[in-house]
């Protein structure tokens, strides 16, 4: 069973899903649309802590997260966003640079199908992945939300 909680505040709406005791999805929504046959809202302690933890990051006192994450993807999908977990809060890297470290320097490409297929954001931090010459590009959830996030970072990142 997957159990789901909405995180929500003037800004922004999110859903928080975990199964099997480890979150499986972190996403920006607009509404709760989620198949009821599959999702079950209910307050369990890690939705109940990845909540907290959330909220502490959006107030910017909270720049690493201590939660079991089981995102669902490809061998491939996998690496990357291992790889996007040890880029540390309020630093960004390229595309090129993560295909690079994942020892494939020609998948650009494919590490930005595998960043935009993400499915636990912030906590896998694909916001922090930028274009060629660290410009603004691509985002699951629009380029502002991306822009807000960085902001979030770098200015509260001392």
């Amino acid at each position: 069973m997957i159990y789901y909680q909405i995180l929500e505040d003037e800004t922004f709406k999110i859903l928080v899903a975990e199964e099997n005791q480890k979150i499986t999805e972190v996403r920006f929504i607009q509404q709760d649309t989620l198949d009821k046959k599959k999702y079950i809202k209910k307050e369990t302690p890690l939705l109940k802590e990845a909540k907290k933890e959330l909220f502490d990051y959006f107030r910017g006192t909270r720049k690493e997260f201590h939660l079991p994450l089981n995102p669902k993807g490809t061998s491939f999908q996998q690496t990357v966003w291992k790889k996007l977990e040890e880029i540390p809060y309020g630093m960004t890297k390229t595309y090129g640079q993560i295909a690079v470290e994942i020892q494939n320097p020609k998948a650009c490409r494919a590490v930005g199908m595998a960043i935009h297929n993400n499915p636990i954001a912030i906590l896998i931090p694909c916001h922090r992945v930028l274009g060629k010459n660290k410009t603004l590009t691509g985002y699951a959830y629009g380029l502002e939300i991306k822009k807000q996030l960085l902001t979030l970072e770098t200015t509260s990142h001392k």
